[in-house]
């Protein structure tokens, strides 16, 4: 288990404060090369499904996730 690394900090109300540090672990990513999706996905089926979700993701006239604007510009 990691242990947290706890920093003193001076707060704007003059105050000292206990806040949490760095919560990674360091290291580098095992296994196939970072980019090479195609090694990554099993067969023929996973690979056309990444496929259409990236573009539909890209070209689709609706946005997902985090672009999606609630008030139009």
């Amino acid at each position: 288990m990691m242990e947290y690394k706890i920093e003193k900090k001076s707060a704007p109300s003059g105050e000292d404060i206990e806040v949490l540090g760095a919560t990674f672990e360091e290291g580098k990513p095992e296994g196939e090369e970072p980019g090479k999706w195609r090694q990554k996905l099993g067969g023929r089926k996973e690979k056309l499904k990444y496929l259409q979700t990236a573009e539909r993701y890209w070209y689709g006239e609706d946005w997902y996730g985090s672009e999606k604007r609630r008030n139009p510009a």
